[in-house]
């Protein structure tokens, strides 16, 4: 991937600063950190230099990274803003704002590795695909050990909250991403929004049919995934064409006649993912 990110650290104590911008350095997305000790520092540095991105501490002597980022948000071309923080306190607020992300310190590399890949994301042009390794295999670190789940093996997913449980015929497994996140990077994977909690990947639907409880289902391997009348007819029209081009039937091809998993079945431990 050609580094091509351009970011701003704007962050009082001086450790956090080196270490998030040593961090940022690293990361094969970006291009050029620059730093700021204090949210004045950071406004004259915005008058010479053009950034993609910029992390703000939120509470800082004088300007803090609030009033900073409304700064930001009256440029022609705003950055995509992170608010970093030792509190949940002004996350309403931020988001507000219009932030991409909100990470609590003490920073975890892999929390700061998912707010640039999504903010790499959201600056790619109009247009362009993502890239066929994006996620291709999604790593979960536990804590004491690390899970590697293949996307081909990902039958369905649940948003939760600001986590996704991505279902297999394994098990199920909740990461922090964003629904809308994978929708884009996984739509030529064949994952499709049937719902506004729910992805299905065409390849794992094996019928559609009307529940007394749930209304309109897709049926998979791994649990029936509800179907919203707003992308009922879309779904249809996917799995016929999936259809005529041979491409449905991964469930019968890898599962065999595997009975579907109910989701109330669930018995894994809610995971974090910090890509």
């Amino acid at each position: 991937m050609k580094p091509e990110l351009r970011v701003l650290v704007v962050e009082d104590e001086a450790s956090t600063r080196q270490e998030m911008a040593s961090l940022l350095a690293d990361m094969p997305e970006v291009a050029e950190v620059h730093a700021a000790d204090n949210g004045a520092a950071a406004v004259r540095l915005l008058g010479t230099t053009a950034i993609d991105a910029a992390f703000l501490d939120i509470l800082m002597p004088g300007l803090n990274g609030m009033d900073v980022a409304r700064v930001l948000s009256v440029l022609s071309e705003p950055p995509s803003i992170v608010f970093v923080t030792a509190s949940e306190t002004h996350a309403v607020e931020a988001f507000g704002i219009g932030a991409v992300d909100y990470l609590l310190k003490p920073i975890r590399p892999e929390r700061l590795a998912e707010a640039v890949g999504r903010i790499a994301q959201l600056r790619r042009p109009a247009g362009a695909a993502p890239p066929a390794e994006d996620l291709h295999v999604v790593q979960i670190d536990t804590g004491r050990r690390t899970v590697f789940v293949k996307r081909d093996d990902v039958q369905f997913v649940e948003a939760q909250g600001d986590y996704v449980r991505l279902h297999t015929s394994d098990g199920t497994h909740l990461i922090r991403l964003s629904l809308s996140y994978l929708e884009e990077v996984w739509e030529s994977a064949g994952f499709v929004r049937v719902h506004r909690g729910f992805l299905v990947a065409i390849p794992w639907v094996r019928d559609l049919r009307v529940t007394s409880s749930s209304g309109l289902v897709a049926g998979t391997p791994a649990g029936d995934v509800p179907v919203s009348r707003r992308h009922g007819r879309h779904l249809r029209a996917q799995l016929l064409e999936a259809a005529r081009r041979d491409q449905l039937g991964r469930s019968a091809n890898a599962q065999g006649a595997a009975a579907p998993r109910s989701r109330d079945g669930e018995h894994d431990q809610p995971h974090r993912q910090e890509p």
